[in-house]
């Protein structure tokens, strides 16, 4: 009897901890403690080791156990630590004649069966590992696709706890023979799961502003609201978004996918995806639903989910006042973080934000705006439920009219595949004018620098300055059109932005003049 250490990780958030977990094996009265403040799914551990060890043929000791999950301040939650309390006590004890190694990581949850199941949050557990200097794992036989995406990481999967004492000189008998995965549709077909792909902008008909206004947005990362009776095509133009995107990168990517991960969304067999994400919450959906939190352990919500890609809210104006004020730190500085009376959690929610919203309740205050019903007190509370401060993080807003077969004199509408050849090339042209900085779209361009270095002749600017003194912007708008105009410089190819440049911009920010 002694003592015997492994290693595991603790995750908050996206962030990793390095826990060591010791075991002690002493003579006394028959007791399993499991100390360093687990959570109730980590404290039950015990039982599943207890059932799991008996079942690999390797029961435990009938002695005082104890194991401490370091450091012991922090709090432990999941069922992720069991293979490495069951290899700490089980070595503690003598039954392994090879010592677990002391850079090598352990995850799995143990069946009663001694089956090792999955776990979520592998993908990021291991990220965190290998930051940490470790370079070795062991994770369940079901996890290991998604460990193989961590580069410098040598991972072995593990189907039963019987299958791992062997690897380390335990003569136990084997492990119970494990059922064969159900494959998915399309691995029983032989290809790859499919894809839910964007449509197309050729579909949409009419709505050349709109549209413009998406193409700009994509271009530079910038926020969107789309108003305009039922039917005009928001929902439309906001899921199309993602299809002229530029693909993810991999560091990106590979944020993405750790975030599924935490989930439990994540199909690592499909390798890491590279198309944006499109999150569309339901307007009933709380605040901890959208910008993340619960009770106890602080998850991600829609806002971290669309991190690199979008969040559309549709019918914006139903959406409660508090989840749409949470929305307000986020826009600006790209991630979220969750304070807990014992944790902080940070997530990250670089997003671009699509809002769509009727004209009035009924819906009908377009054009003339005969049909409507609404009184106008009725119209300017629901236009109100928008605040200011959500108003003034967004960048473009766009009034639609309705749609009709002929609008557009019936010239044939782009594809998304055209427009996302215009969007690539602005922002090639971004990411070389902003090469060793720490952002790479004109949406993220600082104030200071907008009007300093990046900043438009005094010639170029006096629409815009106009605009100020008269109290049609504030200070950010005045950024935010600026970050406009160098998107549509972009576009257009042009060296820094025009008069023609920062006045269609100032429309796109204003709407229309009436």
């Amino acid at each position: 009897m002694g003592q015997a250490r492994t290693l595991s990780i603790s995750l908050e958030g996206l962030e990793g901890t390095l826990v060591e977990v010791e075991a002690d094996v002493s003579p006394g009265l028959p007791a399993f403690s499991l100390v360093g403040l687990p959570d109730s799914s980590t404290l039950q551990a015990r039982e599943r080791v207890r059932a799991a060890a008996a079942r690999a043929g390797t029961a435990l000791a009938p002695r005082r156990i104890t194991v401490n999950l370091t450091p012991a301040w922090r709090r432990k939650h999941g069922s992720a630590f069991d293979l490495a309390i069951a290899m700490a006590v089980l070595n503690a004890q003598g039954e392994l004649p090879v010592h677990v190694p002391s850079e090598l990581v352990l995850l799995g949850e143990l069946g009663l069966d001694g089956r090792v199941r999955p776990v979520p949050g592998v993908l990021p557990s291991l990220l965190a590992a290998r930051d940490l200097g470790i370079s070795r794992a062991i994770v369940p036989a079901q996890n290991l696709p998604e460990a193989r995406l961590v580069e410098g990481m040598e991972c072995d999967g593990i189907e039963d706890l019987a299958a791992l004492l062997h690897r380390f000189g335990a003569e136990v008998p084997p492990g119970p023979s494990v059922p064969p995965r159900s494959p998915a549709p399309a691995e029983a077909a032989g290809g790859p799961a499919p894809q839910h792909l964007p449509g197309d902008f050729a579909d949409v008909l009419g709505q050349a502003r709109a549209c413009r206004g998406a193409e700009v947005a994509a271009a530079g990362a910038h926020h969107l609201l789309l108003t305009g009776p039922p039917g005009a095509g928001k929902t439309m133009i906001a899921s199309r978004l993602p299809g002229i995107l530029p693909p993810l990168d991999l560091e990106d990517s590979l944020t993405v996918a750790a975030l599924r991960s935490l989930t439990g969304g994540f199909d690592a067999e499909a390798g890491l995806a590279r198309t944006p994400p499109f999150e569309s919450p339901h307007h009933t959906a709380s605040a901890a639903a959208i910008v993340g939190g619960g009770s106890g352990i602080a998850r991600p919500g829609a806002i971290s989910r669309a991190h690199g890609g979008v969040l559309f809210l549709d019918e914006a104006p139903e959406f409660p006042a508090r989840v749409l004020e949470a929305l307000r730190e986020p826009l600006e500085s790209g991630d979220i973080t969750l304070h807990r009376a014992r944790t902080v959690t940070r997530y990250p929610a670089r997003f671009q934000l699509v809002l769509a919203a009727n004209p009035c309740p009924c819906g009908l205050f377009s054009g003339r705006g005969h049909r409507c019903t609404c009184t106008p007190l009725q119209r300017r509370r629901y236009g109100a439920r928008l605040s200011g401060p959500v108003l003034d993080r967004v960048d473009m807003r766009i009034e639609m009219g309705a749609a009709t077969v002929h609008r557009g004199g019936g010239a044939t509408a782009e594809s998304s595949a055209v427009i996302a050849q215009r969007v690539r090339r602005a922002r090639e042209r971004q990411r070389e004018r902003y090469d060793g900085r720490a952002w790479t779209t004109n949406a993220h361009l600082p104030g200071p620098l907008l009007r300093g270095e990046f900043a438009p002749a005094r010639s170029e600017r006096r629409l815009l300055e106009h605009a100020v003194a008269q109290g049609r912007l504030t200070l950010r708008g005045h950024d935010r059109v600026l970050r406009l105009a160098w998107t549509l410089a972009d576009l257009d190819g042009a060296e820094r932005p025009t008069a023609e440049h920062i006045g269609e911009a100032l429309t796109l920010r204003e709407g229309e003049p009436r």
